[in-house]
This record gives C-alpha cells, structure tokens and sequence, in this order.
C-alpha cells in the first residue's frame, strides 16, 4: 500500500520507479527520505536511490551504507550503495514500506527502518557532491 504521510528523513522505504526512463531508474528499489515535510508541498518528497551493486568507479556521491538489520527480501543485503547522484523528487503513490511477511488472514507487516545520523550526514554529503557543492559539506 502506497504510503499516505511524510516519513521522517532519513526513512528506508520502497520505491516504483516504473515509468521513468533509462538511464534513469527504472524498477522498484530502497530509497532514503532526504526532504522534511513542506507546506503547500504535500504528498511529495525527495529520495536518494540505493543499490546493492557497488558502483565502478566509487565516486564521491556514492556511499556504502552497513544496516545494522538488513531489509526484508529482496533488498536484504546488509549493505546498500548511496546513489546521490540520482535524486529525484516523486510522489507518495510510488513509495511503500518494506513488507516482511502476510499473515493468512491476511494482515502485512512492514518494517519501518531509520538511518543512523551519521549515514544521514554521508548521504548528504554525496547529494552535496553530486550537485557539484561540494564546498558546502563543512558545513553539515
């Protein structure tokens, strides 16, 4: 079920992607919340893709984030590659929490999973670099 609220930044959720065109992202994936709620901006937010692939080469919007717990399948590697050049602003109806399991009468449960602030901190930072401000990092 698609989310219907704001998450708190720094929320691991679910992103669908589809209907974006290569070489943007184009299947479901983990992304982190990156924007607070913004008045007269609802149902919005900003995300920050994540991968399991490393990328070649590692460059300084990337960052290899360890989850303490990994996620549910299958996105339960215990680590995930930042992408903060593929940032993308996108709406509630494409992002869900990571589901473990249903039960038989049919109730879900879901994992709600929050980055620790220091990763936030990386995450920013690879965002920052990605939109060539990279000056700006010393001030996070």
């Amino acid at each position: 079920m698609a989310l219907r609220y704001h998450p708190e930044i720094g929320t691991i959720v679910i992103c669908d992607f589809t209907g974006f065109i290569e070489p943007e992202m184009v299947k479901r994936r983990p992304v982190i919340i990156v924007s607070p709620r913004l008045r007269n901006r609802e149902g919005l937010c900003t995300i920050v893709p994540l991968s399991t692939t490393p990328p070649n080469p590692v460059m300084p919007y990337h960052y290899k984030l360890k989850l303490d717990k990994p996620l549910p399948p299958p996105y339960d590697s215990p680590f995930h590659w930042v992408k903060g050049d593929m940032l993308a602003t996108v709406s509630f109806s494409r992002l869900f929490l990571p589901r473990t399991h249903q039960h038989a009468n049919g109730k879900r449960e879901y994992v709600i999973k929050v980055i620790e602030d220091i990763d936030l901190r990386k995450v920013r930072e690879c965002i920052l670099h990605a939109l060539a401000l990279s000056l700006l990092t010393g001030h996070l």
